[in-house]
């Protein structure tokens, strides 16, 4: 949201009225939650300012060891290590410098959004971070009387220049991507930096040497103990850079640029007000609300951006965001910031139109230095339907339908090749109605379809016809009868894949028939052939468009919900380790639920479809109260920057979008007493719950705005128009209570 205000009236806005005498929100975030991943990737702890440019976390193999490599300047994409890695030592700068680990002491760490510091245990040197928007500081605490020496290496690209306390470093990266059409990105990447003494004043007796590929900076033992390094990063110039940092850091100290930071973050967490709870509930809710924010990022750099999507520096005074993996995203986090961002999220979908303009394709994976063609699906179609329906329209809705448009009828259907024209698999599933999957062994010989990430076939087939109703639904908001026609007949195709028998999803080949297979562990690596990270069990509940028809397919209402019930009691069918091994992707695992990946994120709330919301309300707060404890074990799976933290925040108030592109939300119970949504224009939302907890969790009645809700859904137009949502919780079950 936009405000022509300083920060500190931001804060007495959002913060003071609701915290005063209370911790803030703030003061619950633990970056180090979910730091070790049992199987996959761990969360990172990211130092940043609100879906900020500049990004940092220390590069180690993981939080479990006790050596960092080196710490970065700039993080350019989510979980990547970061570049222009930078090591300290003491005394006479030796060769080893240069590649040396530098052991830490866990305990002796401070994590916060907005400030970073470590001790260097076996060197004696303490090192902090404090994140601008393009620009932060280092600080380093150097013991007394010795020699200090700050040591940047980059890739073999990286050129370096200094004069006095001042240095400059510029990097080229290229990506290929995989995509064929999409060819080679060259992204430029600059830094302008000077060191200087705590105060901000400039260092005279360093002595800064730049080498190809690296730069040391060397200061006497006579030197100043404390040191920091000023610095700023921009994509479009080395004159940038500069801009950055005279804007950012120059006349700021590490603790003012820290203080600022965290001004930011009040803001951003101080949307959402809570009380009740436990305290750990309220670290885990609020560290999840910032991982929330970790992206997208602006890389808007005072009125001009490059943009990887056609390599040309751009002129806007609109922000410019990146970094998104819409596979995970569009089911939570894209629909969470349309309640507490709502002017930030049409800021970002105009970033998505103005990629399209620039590279032909609507991105799906938008990276920095372009799209990468990831996952499956064209699924950021449902962002578009999605804001439109909820009033958000400050971008260009007809170039945007064109985009979504050419996706689906000009791109292939191929997984991780999105944005590559159709080939001789796209006809097949035109004629056909779905994606044809090959019998288990039988090579491949489509030239497009990755040897690793197969076809798909279901996960396709499903994923399709979602798209096709978002496009079916946004071709009738705007009167194209024909599209609304063609699009609506695709949406409802997955049926064909529906076995009555097995009461799932299952493939067919070309020739229509089925291919049997073991739906718990079948498919190769990942499921892959057939589905996608998750096995059949998960896809049996991916028609989130028409859950109606799944219900109509399965059953009826009682069917529907004991299908449900089999879900998460349904054993693994073989050996853990066996079961892992084929699908280290399904984590979190109750029965065959998975917790810990995206596609099962809605089907906990299926029971509010089916007569049996309290069943909703149990296993929802029994996903939370398992499987997001406020430790280092903390995610049950990938967090994908956000996207799993977001079912988090909406889950643990109450409230979740099942279907992207409906302006509708289904309820659950809430683990809080009172939830307040700060929203535009002074607006609040509240879902009050009086005596939630652990056992009181069953929805007895409802009432919003003080009229009786016997409905376990609410719209977006109601939570933004403010107001209270009000449930009465109780230890048993009311099975009457929301029943359609």
């Amino acid at each position: 949201m936009k405000y022509a205000m300083h920060p500190f009236v931001l804060i007495s806005i959002f913060c003071l009225p609701v915290f005063a005498g209370r911790a803030a929100p703030a003061d619950y975030v633990d970056p180090r939650i979910g730091n070790v991943a049992p199987y996959l990737k761990p969360t990172y702890p990211t130092f940043q300012q609100p879906n900020q440019m500049l990004r940092v976390f220390p590069i180690r193999d993981s939080y479990l060891s006790d050596q960092i490599q080196a710490f970065p300047l700039q993080v350019i994409s989510h979980r990547q290590a970061g570049m222009f890695r930078v090591r300290v030592s003491t005394g006479p700068m030796m060769p080893e410098d240069w590649t040396q680990s530098m052991a830490v002491d866990h305990d002796l760490e401070i994590m916060h959004p907005w400030r970073y510091e470590t001790v260097l245990i076996e060197k004696d040197i303490t090192v902090g971070f404090a994140p601008g928007k393009k620009a932060g500081i280092y600080r380093f605490e150097f013991p007394a009387g010795t020699e200090k020496n700050i040591l940047i290496s980059g890739g073999h690209t990286m050129k370096a220049s200094a004069e006095g306390h001042v240095f400059s470093l510029v990097e080229d990266r290229q990506h290929q991507n995989r995509s064929p059409s999409l060819g080679t990105v060259t992204l430029s990447v600059w830094c302008y930096g000077e060191v200087t003494d705590a105060q901000g004043q400039a260092v005279r007796s360093v002595q800064i040497t730049p080498e190809a590929g690296r730069l040391s900076i060397q200061c006497a033992s006579d030197a100043p103990e404390t040191l920091q390094m000023k610095y700023a990063v921009s994509y479009v110039s080395a004159a940038q850079a500069r801009v950055n940092f005279e804007k950012e850091v120059a006349s700021n100290n590490f603790d003012e640029v820290s203080a600022s930071a965290r001004q930011a973050w009040d803001v951003a967490l101080g949307k959402i007000a809570v009380e009740g709870g436990t305290t750990a509930q309220r670290r885990t809710f609020y560290t999840a609300l910032y991982k929330a924010h970790e992206r997208m990022v602006d890389i808007n750099e005072g009125g001009r951006y490059f943009s990887g999507y056609d390599q040309k520096v751009h002129n806007s005074d609109r922000p410019f965001y990146v970094d998104d993996w819409v596979w995970d995203s569009f089911r939570a986090q894209h629909p969470l910031r349309t309640i507490i961002a709502p002017a930030q999220q049409e800021d970002i979908l105009n970033s998505y139109v103005e990629m399209y303009r620039q590279s032909g394709w609507m991105p799906t994976f938008p990276q920095l230095d372009g799209n990468h063609p990831a996952m499956t699906c064209y699924h950021s179609s449902s962002l578009f339907l999605d804001a439109y329906r909820k009033g958000l329209t400050n971008f260009d809705l007809q170039a945007a339908y064109d985009g979504v448009r050419k996706n689906l009828t000009e791109g292939t259907w191929i997984p991780w090749r999105q944005g590559t024209p159709r080939c001789e698999l796209d006809e097949a599933i035109d004629e056909l109605g779905y994606m044809p999957g090959l019998l288990p062994g039988v090579r491949d010989t489509v030239s497009l379809v990755d040897r690793f990430e197969r076809r798909q076939s279901v996960a396709i087939s499903l994923g399709r016809s979602y798209d096709a109703w978002v496009m079916s639904e946004w071709a009738g908001e705007l009167g194209r009868t024909e599209d609304q026609k063609m699009f609506a007949r695709i949406s409802q195709e997955y049926k064909k894949l529906w076995h009555p028998d097995a009461r799932l999803f299952m493939p067919k080949d070309a020739k229509g028939d089925w291919i049997y297979m073991d739906p718990k562990s079948g498919g190769g690596q990942g499921y892959r052939d057939y589905y996608a990270e998750n096995n059949g069990w998960t896809y049996a509940w991916l028609v989130p468009h028409d859950v109606a028809g799944l219900k109509e397919l399965l059953g009826g209402d009682q069917a529907m919900a004991d299908r449900l019930d089999q879900l998460f009691r349904e054993s693994l069918g073989e050996d853990s380790y066996r079961f892992y091994a084929t699908g280290p992707d399904s984590t979190g695992m109750v029965g065959q639920f998975a917790m810990g990946n995206e596609p099962s994120f809605h089907i906990p709330y299926l029971y509010n479809y089916c007569g049996a919301p309290w069943k909703t309300q149990q296993r929802t707060r029994f996903l939370l109260d398992v499987w997001f404890k406020d430790n280092i074990f903390g995610i049950p799976g990938d967090e994908d920057g956000g996207a799993m933290s977001s079912w988090v925040v909406l889950t643990s108030m109450g409230i979740y979008p099942v279907t992207p592109g409906d302006p509708v939300y289904t309820i659950t119970s809430p683990v809080f007493s009172k939830v307040a949504i700060n929203l535009p224009e002074g607006k609040v939302f509240q879902i009050l719950a009086p005596g939630a907890s652990a056992r009181n969790k069953y929805i007895q009645r409802a009432e919003l705005n003080g009229q009786p809700l016997n409905t376990p859904f609410i719209s977006h137009a109601a939570i933004m128009a403010g107001g209270t949502l009000f449930l009465e919780l109780g230890e048993r079950p009311n099975r009457n209570w929301g029943v359609q």
